[in-house]
């Protein structure tokens, strides 16, 4: 099985089509990600939407706008929110996650892979098979 991000942005507007990729995803859906970081450029927070493989192809894409949301004082941000109940009205579980920032690796294929390990071991993302 192929299992490959799929980077959307770091901007505020993606959050908008990740949702979109929600509703028009939602038979595939299985479960956003709340992922929260610290660095020094302060807190924030990715979501990722996880879908379920494709039947042909074995393909499983996972959406993430990356760390373009920040997290002030402990308060729900606007865009959260909506993505929540995005999530919610269509039945999709959301899970949040404790990660290292984007900036702490090299590359950003050492970070998604960092992140598929961490998604493995909790049964987040589908073995390979």
């Amino acid at each position: 099985m192929i299992q490959r991000f799929i980077e959307l942005g770091e901007g505020y507007s993606d959050i908008y089509e990740l949702i979109e990729l929600m509703k028009a995803n939602r038979h595939r859906a299985e479960r956003l990600l709340v992922l929260e970081t610290e660095s020094k450029k302060g807190k924030k927070l990715s979501l990722a939407l996880v879908l379920k493989k494709t039947d042909e192809g074995n393909f499983q894409a996972i959406y993430l706008c990356r760390e373009g949301i920040p997290i002030l004082d402990g308060k729900k941000s606007e865009r959260l929110r909506l993505t929540e109940e995005a999530a919610e009205s269509h039945g999709i579980p959301v899970i949040t996650l404790t990660v290292q920032p984007s900036d702490r690796f090299a590359e950003k294929e050492l970070y998604y892979q960092y992140l598929t390990g961490i998604l493995r071991m909790n049964r987040y993302l589908s073995p390979l098979t």
